[in-house]
């Protein structure tokens, strides 16, 4: 049993990092904001100030180069209280090596299907992936996921140490007051996010749909998808302002995406009052699996003609229900339970069993 530790300080060790635009440099800006709200102090070791690569395949990325001794000096000047590795590229590879060698306890996230995007860009069995991040996150004290499906599929892998820390959403900034006229034939199918291979943007755009698809976003693969799909309408990256415009003026978002862990742009769209169309899968799975706000299908198609029925002010209703605030509420949960009691068995296999007949994975404490 540890004692209590009083956590004023977190240091975050993240590679992805502005300018990106991704459901991690999202929740860490939200963490920089709302933390402090809580006595927290958030600090950074982001690849500012680093020299860069470019990620293979994926130029929009870049990843950090830095010199020896740099972390292990970034983590000693950042004297906090708890060290949370957001992610598995280099940065949090050498701070992870920094808190084994130095017997400190952190904890790590699982933001993305990394196993999953590599394979779909060469050929690496998602076995021999699954097998190095299981011993990167293993070696921590708790893996923190944003869903109970992602933790069931992380615990059958052999992820010993997962817990729960959802996401939120700005309902104000993003809000139906905001709707109007874009100017194109209703209805109005939208997707945002990045446009890579991995998203399966293809089958959304393939689909033939009344109205109009709109994509909002870039990507390695945009150029190849406008030519491909020249009646869909590309409008590239928008600031958070037209953004939140676009969102609530569209009548169903469309998010085809089979391997991502959550989506932020999900309590984007819904907090817009805008219904979901969306595979079965982690993320769209759990939001909406009550079936308010959001259709599920294996046929995404038919998921999007059913969302255009659903009610937009159910979906505006089930967004208020997250929050940042309690997002970082719950991150400090997490993290002190680190220093109040051991995590023996932090994800159990529930023996009862779901309204599918499907084992389920419980995610709290006991």
């Amino acid at each position: 049993m540890r004692s209590e530790k009083s956590i004023r300080r977190i240091l975050f060790v993240t590679d992805a990092w502005k300018p990106q635009v991704n459901g991690v440099v999202r929740t860490m800006g939200r963490m920089e904001t709302h933390l402090p709200k809580f006595g927290i102090e958030p600090v950074f070791l982001s690849p500012d100030g680093f020299r860069t690569f470019a990620l293979p395949t994926y130029p929009g990325i870049r990843l950090a180069l830095p010199p020896p001794g740099a972390v292990r000096s970034r983590i000693e000047a950042a004297k906090a209280d708890h060290i949370h590795i957001v992610t598995e590229g280099p940065l949090g590879i050498l701070a992870r090596r920094e808190c084994l060698r130095a017997g400190v306890p952190f904890t790590t996230n699982y933001h993305t299907k990394f196993p999953e995007y590599l394979s779909s860009r060469m050929p690496v069995p998602e076995s021999w992936t699954y097998s190095l991040l299981r011993r990167f996150h293993n070696s921590g004290e708790a893996t923190l996921v944003a869903t109970q499906s992602l933790g069931h599929e992380l615990v059958a892998r052999g992820f010993t140490k997962v817990r729960p820390w959802t996401r939120g959403v700005d309902t104000e900034a993003f809000h139906p007051k905001l709707r109007g006229d874009l100017g194109l034939p209703r209805p109005i199918f939208l997707y945002v996010g990045r446009v890579a291979v991995e998203k399966t943007l293809d089958d959304f755009l393939a689909l033939d749909l009344p109205g109009s698809k709109v994509v909002v976003g870039v990507g390695p693969a945009l150029d190849a998808l406008r030519a491909r799909f020249p009646s869909a309408h590309f409008m590239g990256a928008r600031s958070n302002g037209e953004l939140s415009r676009i969102y609530a003026s569209s009548d169903v978002f469309v998010f085809p995406s089979k391997t991502d862990t959550f989506g932020i742009v999900l309590l984007e769209a819904i907090a817009s009052g805008l219904t979901v169309a969306a595979y079965p899968v982690t993320g769209p799975a759990d939001i909406f699996a009550d079936g308010i706000g959001g259709a599920l299908s294996d046929n995404i198609g038919e998921a999007a003609l059913k969302a255009l029925e659903l009610d937009r002010e159910a979906a505006r209703e089930k967004a208020l229900s997250y929050s940042w605030d309690k997002c970082a509420s719950m991150l400090i949960d997490r993290v002190r339970e680190v220093y109040s009691s051991p995590l023996h068995q932090p994800a159990l296999i529930d023996r009862g069993r779901d309204e599918a007949g499907e084992q389920r994975v419980r995610l709290e404490r006991t």
